[in-house]
C-alpha cells in the first residue's frame, strides 16, 4: 500500500512538473530584420540597421526617445539647463556598468563626445555635436556641458544613437564586438546571418522580459514570409507590404501598422551635371507620380511628401503640388535645357522592395519623358561605400529615418551635394531657435526651398508594418527613432 501511494505521488509530482514546463512562458525571441549591420557601433556608422539591433538594447545615451517620441532619462537621471540655454549639467544614474565590468561615470560621457568632436572622428553626424564647446566632469556623477549657442533640439540630439556612450577600454572594439551598458549584451556576431544579444543581469535600470534575443538578417521577402510561417522567427519590425494579406486573416500573427521617419526620396546628386541644373531637377519632379509610386511600391500604406518632414510632425507642411505630374511640362523643362530628347542616367537600388519597386516605376514614368534610367542593383556595404561616402552615383532611392533630419541639407558636403548658403543661414537659425512657434515657421521656410529647388524627388513617408507572433506584446507600433526597442517586449499566456 505505502509503496503505491509513494508511486502515485511520484507520477503526480511528475506530471505537475511537466505540465509547469509546458506551460513556460517563453524567453527567447528571434526576430528577422531586412539589412545586415555594416558595423555594431552606432557612433560609426550612419545605417539605420546598426540602430536595429543596439540602440537602448546594447547601447544607451544620456537621453532616450521613447514610443511616443517624448525624450526621457537615459544614462543621466536629471539635468538642468542655465537661464541662457548654454550650460547643461547632467546628473547620472548611479550603479551602472558597461558590459565588461567596468564602472560607468562622468569621465566615460567627456571620453564619448571628445571622441565625436575629435578631428579623426567616423561619426555620422559629428554636426550634430560642435555646438559643444567643452564637456567637464564634476564628479563621478556630474557632467557639464557648455555649448558655444543655443540649440533648440540638443535634449533630442543626445537622444540619437550617434550620441550613445562608450568607454574608452572598449570602444576602438565596439564596432565588432559592441560592449555598452544596455539591458542586453552581445554574443556573438555570425556575418551574413545572426547576431546574438542576451540580458545582462547586472543591468542598472528596470530589466526586461526577454533573456535571448537573436536577430536574423533575412532580405528576401519571400524567405521571411516562410520563415514566419514555420516558426523560424517570431516577428519582424518592418514587413513587405506586398505579402501582408498571408498574415493579416491569421490569428496566430498581429500586424502592426505604424509610422516612421522615413522619407523616401529619389535622391539626386545636386553636384552631377545635368542634375546640377534646376530646370532638369524640375523636370524629373513633374515626371514623378507619387501615387502610382505609392499603390505599387508600398501597396497603398505610403503617405506622399513634398518634403523632407514626416507628415506626423507639427512643423510638416503639404508642398505635394510644388510640381504636379506633368509629363508635357518635363518635356518642355527638358527642351530649354538642351535635352529635347532626354537623357541617360543611373539609379542605384537598395535590396529592399520599396526601392526596387519604386525604381521600376520610376524608370517606366521617366521613359515617358525621355529620361533612361539603367537601374543597378546594390548591397548596404557598396551603397555606403559607392553612394554615401564616395558620391559616385547619379540617382538613389532611400528612406531617411532619421527623425528632424532637415539639416542635412545644411551641409555641402553630404552625398546630396546641395550648397545653397540662403538654406544653410536658414537652418542655422532654426538650430538656435527654442521658440515653437519661431522653429515652425523656419522649419516651414526651409521645407519650401527644398521643394521649389527639387532638391531631390520626395516620394512618400515610409510606413512600419510589423508581423509578429500573436502571443507577443510589448513592440513599437510607430518608429519616431530608429531602433528596433526590446526593453517591453515580452510573451504572453
Amino acid at each position: 500500500m505505502d509503496k503505491t501511494l509513494q508511486a502515485f505521488r511520484l507520477a503526480v509530482a511528475m506530471t505537475t512538473a511537466l505540465t509547469g514546463v509546458a506551460m513556460a512562458v517563453p524567453s527567447e525571441i528571434r526576430i528577422g530584420v531586412a539589412l545586415e549591420p555594416p558595423v555594431l557601433d552606432p557612433t560609426a556608422g550612419a545605417a539605420e540597421a546598426i540602430d536595429i539591433v543596439v540602440y537602448q538594447n546594447v547601447f544607451e545615451g544620456l537621453t532616450r526617445i521613447d514610443q511616443n517620441g517624448a525624450i526621457q532619462p537615459g544614462l543621466a537621471s536629471d539635468w538642468t539647463i542655465s537661464d541662457d540655454g548654454l550650460t547643461y549639467t547632467f546628473k547620472l544614474a548611479d550603479g551602472v556598468t558597461f558590459h565588461d565590468g567596468t564602472t560607468f561615470d562622468a569621465e566615460d560621457v567627456k571620453f564619448t563626445f571628445d571622441r565625436i568632436l575629435a578631428a579623426d572622428s567616423v561619426n555620422a553626424h559629428k554636426e550634430f555635436y560642435t555646438p559643444i564647446q567643452s564637456v567637464t566632469a564634476i564628479d563621478p556623477l556630474t557632467v557639464q556641458m557648455q555649448l558655444d549657442h543655443v540649440v533648440g533640439r540638443f535634449l533630442f540630439d543626445l537622444s540619437r544613437g550617434d550620441a550613445v556612450i562608450v568607454a574608452p577600454e572598449s570602444a576602438d572594439n565596439n564596432a565588432n564586438e559592441p560592449i555598452g551598458t544596455g539591458p542586453f549584451a552581445f554574443v556573438q556576431w555570425d556575418k551574413g546571418n545572426r547576431v546574438v544579444l542576451e540580458a545582462y543581469s547586472p543591468y542598472w535600470g528596470a530589466p526586461g522580459h526577454l533573456t535571448k534575443v537573436t536577430y536574423l538578417f533575412i532580405g528576401d521577402t519571400a524567405t521571411m514570409t516562410n520563415a514566419l510561417l514555420a516558426g523560424d522567427i517570431d516577428g519582424t519590425n518592418n514587413f513587405a507590404p506586398e505579402a501582408l494579406a498571408v498574415f493579416e486573416s491569421n490569428p496566430q500573427f498581429k500586424v502592426l501598422a505604424g509610422t516612421t521617419e522615413g522619407e523616401t526620396i529619389l535622391t539626386i546628386n545636386n553636384k552631377r551635371p545635368p542634375f546640377d541644373n534646376l530646370k532638369v531637377r524640375q523636370a524629373m519632379a513633374h515626371a514623378i507620380d507619387r501615387q502610382a509610386i505609392i499603390d505599387g511600391a508600398t501597396y497603398g500604406y505610403g503617405v506622399p511628401i513634398g518634403a523632407p518632414f514626416a507628415p506626423h510632425n507639427p512643423y510638416y507642411v503639404d508642398l505635394t503640388d510644388t510640381y504636379p505630374h506633368d509629363q508635357e511640362a518635363a518635356k518642355a523643362l527638358l527642351a530649354e535645357t538642351g535635352f529635347p530628347d532626354g537623357f541617360s542616367a543611373t539609379l542605384k537600388l537598395l535590396p529592399v522592395g520599396y526601392a526596387r519597386l519604386s525604381g521600376h516605376i520610376i524608370a517606366s514614368q521617366f521613359a515617358k519623358v525621355g529620361i533612361k534610367l539603367e537601374l543597378i542593383n546594390v548591397d548596404w556595404a557598396q551603397w555606403i561605400k559607392d553612394v554615401y561616402s564616395n558620391k559616385d552615383y547619379d540617382l538613389t532611392i532611400v528612406s531617411h529615418v532619421e527623425p528632424f533630419d532637415i539639416g542635412n541639407y545644411a551641409n555641402p558636403d553630404y552625398y546630396y551635394g546641395y550648397d545653397n548658403p540662403e538654406f544653410q543661414a536658414l537652418i542655422e537659425i532654426l538650430n538656435g531657435t527654442t521658440d515653437e512657434a519661431k522653429r515652425k515657421e523656419l522649419a516651414i521656410q526651409a521645407q519650401t526651398i527644398l521643394a521649389k529647388g527639387a532638391v531631390n524627388g520626395y516620394l512618400f513617408e515610409l510606413a512600419q508594418i510589423g508581423v509578429w507572433n500573436a502571443k507577443l506584446t510589448g513592440m513599437w507600433k510607430n518608429s519616431p527613432i530608429e531602433g528596433l526597442v526590446l526593453r517591453d517586449i515580452a510573451w504572453i499566456e
